[in-house]
C-alpha cells in the first residue's frame, strides 16, 4: 500500500510542476492578448472540465498507442500503460484547473501596476517576475493546490491510459477500484477514508492560505 501512496504523490507532484511551467505562460497570454481567437484557445483548455474522462482517456490512448505518430517520433515506444503516459494524461486533464485561477489572478490586478513598472524602465521579463507573479500569488496557490488534488483523485483518464500495473500505473484511485472489485472492503475503506480526509484538508488549507495572502496584500496596500 505504501508503494501505491508513493506513486500517487510522485505523479501529482511531477504533474503539478509541469502544469505550473506550462500553464503560467498560457494563462498570461490568455489574460493579456487581444487576439480574437483567444477564447477558442481558452475553450480548448477548458474542455476537460466538461468532457467525460473516459472520452479524453480514449483519445489519449489512441495518441499514445505503439502505432501512433507520437510513438513513431519516439522511436516506436508507446506511452500508454507507462508512468510517463500518466503524467501527460494528468497534465492535460488538470490543465484548466491550473490555468483558470492563474489567468483570473493576472486579470484581477489590471494594467496600472504594469504601467508603473514600465515607467520605471523595467523590462517585460522583469515586470512579469517582480510585479505580475507576486500580485497573482493567490491564483498560483489555488492553481497548484487544485492541480495537485485533482491529479490525486483522477480515475477515468488514469484507468484508460494506465490500467493497473503495480509500481508503474496503479495509483490510489485505481487501487480503490481494484479492492472494491475483489471485495476487499477493509482496504477500500482505508484508502477512501484517507482520500476523504486529504481532500477536506486541502480545501481547508487553501481557504486559510488565500485569506492569509489577502490580509498580507491589504497590509502592503496600507503601507
Amino acid at each position: 500500500m505504501g508503494e501505491i501512496v508513493w506513486l500517487t504523490l510522485k505523479l501529482a507532484t511531477i504533474s503539478t510542476l509541469v502544469l505550473l511551467v506550462v500553464g503560467t505562460p498560457l494563462a498570461w497570454w490568455l489574460a493579456r492578448t487581444k487576439a480574437w481567437w483567444k477564447e477558442i484557445v481558452a475553450a480548448i483548455v477548458a474542455l476537460p472540465i466538461v468532457l467525460p474522462p473516459t472520452v479524453l482517456g480514449f483519445y489519449l490512448l489512441v495518441v499514445m498507442s505503439p502505432d501512433s505518430l507520437l510513438s513513431t517520433l519516439l522511436g516506436g515506444r508507446g506511452l500508454a500503460f507507462s508512468f510517463e503516459g500518466l503524467v501527460i494524461g494528468s497534465v492535460i486533464y488538470s490543465l484548466p484547473f491550473v490555468v483558470q485561477p492563474i489567468r483570473n489572478a493576472f486579470e484581477a490586478f489590471g494594467e496600472r501596476p504594469l504601467e508603473v513598472a514600465a515607467t520605471l524602465r523595467a523590462s517585460p521579463l522583469d515586470t512579469f517576475f517582480t510585479v505580475a507573479v507576486p500580485l497573482a500569488s493567490p491564483g498560483f496557490l489555488t492553481g497548484a493546490v487544485l492541480g495537485f488534488a485533482h491529479t490525486i483523485g483522477e480515475f477515468g483518464v488514469v484507468l484508460m491510459i494506465g490500467g493497473s500495473i503495480p509500481g508503474e500505473t496503479k495509483v490510489l484511485s485505481i487501487a480503490i477500484f481494484d479492492y472494491v472489485e475483489s471485495l476487499q472492503w477493509d482496504k477500500a475503506h482505508l484508502l477512501s477514508a484517507g482520500m476523504l480526509v486529504f481532500s477536506f484538508a486541502v480545501i481547508l488549507l487553501m481557504m486559510l492560505a488565500e485569506k492569509g495572502l489577502a490580509r498580507r496584500r491589504a497590509g502592503w496596500g496600507r503601507a
